[in-house]
């Protein structure tokens, strides 16, 4: 590497993360190994800063897509907060969601050196794509659907959120970790997809922000950044419209395959030297 990432890098991992960052086949992972290919390095704490920082483009996605919903939940709860005759589900809800943000939020910051460290190793995101892949093989075959979005409790959805710091291993996918867990509670994958939306919002921002300290402007400048959020947005917000239709009427098994492919072509790569793990 040339001590800078360059806006093509910016547009190739823009790609990485917005195509992969709602799909039960972890982003993390993927942007991991495509950092490998690209020769950056892992360890360095300005590309991990970059990686994490153009998930902003996924979030705004998020937002922009589910903005009725957001803004329903926001009003509800700030009615209930002054007036216990407003304590709808909707108001409810608001609170399941942030109850079950601050698992992520606890362990990530707990564990930040073994995130950006001994983690970020293509060995953990190989394993981690086949194992998790059992997981969710598992979850749907096991789920019985009874319960929509108006059903969930805070009990669920605190399980879900716990299931989420799972994902801060690479190669689990945070998505493929919630909807499993959801799936696991007999939760339809509709309403297990849509909240695992609605956590990634409060996850991704926090992570966003906190590495904004870790930016190096002679290893990534702000207009690479700026061009690999943007290019990030846009594949996001038409993944998740995508992925919400597909969920409707497949199983997330259909991603089974290619995780799995995907881990031991990245295993074989890596044993015959053809890809260090670091």
């Amino acid at each position: 590497m040339s001590g800078v990432i360059s806006y093509l890098d910016a547009v190739i991992l823009g790609v990485v993360e917005g195509l992969t960052e709602f799909l039960p086949v972890s982003s993390t992972g993927h942007l991991t190994i495509a950092e490998k290919l690209l020769g950056l390095p892992l360890d360095d704490t300005a590309v991990t800063a970059f990686t994490v920082i153009i998930q902003f483009g996924a979030i705004v996605a998020t937002f922009i897509y589910f903005w009725k919903d957001i803004s329903r939940l926001a009003r509800a709860w700030g009615r209930g907060l002054f007036s216990p005759q407003a304590r709808t589900h909707d108001y409810r809800f608001a609170w399941y969601v942030i109850a079950g943000s601050l698992p992520i939020g606890v362990v990530g910051f707990a564990a930040k050196d073994l995130i950006s460290g001994p983690l970020r190793n293509l060995w953990v995101v190989a394993g981690a794509l086949i194992v998790w892949s059992g997981v969710m093989y598992v979850a749907e075959g096991r789920s019985r659907p009874k319960y929509g979005e108006q059903d969930l409790t805070l009990r669920q959805v605190v399980t879900i959120g716990l299931a989420q710091c799972i994902a801060l291993v690479p190669g689990v996918s945070r998505s493929g970790a919630t909807i499993s867990a959801g799936l696991l509670q007999d939760i339809n994958r509709v309403a297990a997809t849509r909240l695992s939306f609605f956590l990634a919002i409060p996850a991704l921002t926090g992570a966003g922000v906190y590495e904004l300290k870790d930016v190096n402007t002679s290893t990534v400048s702000w207009a690479a950044l700026a061009l690999g959020t943007a290019i990030s947005f846009v594949v996001a917000y038409a993944s998740i419209a995508w992925l919400l239709r597909l969920v409707a009427r497949h199983p997330i098994t259909v991603f089974v395959g290619y995780r799995v492919l995907a881990g031991v072509a990245l295993a074989g790569l890596l044993a015959f030297d053809v890809l260090s793990p670091t």
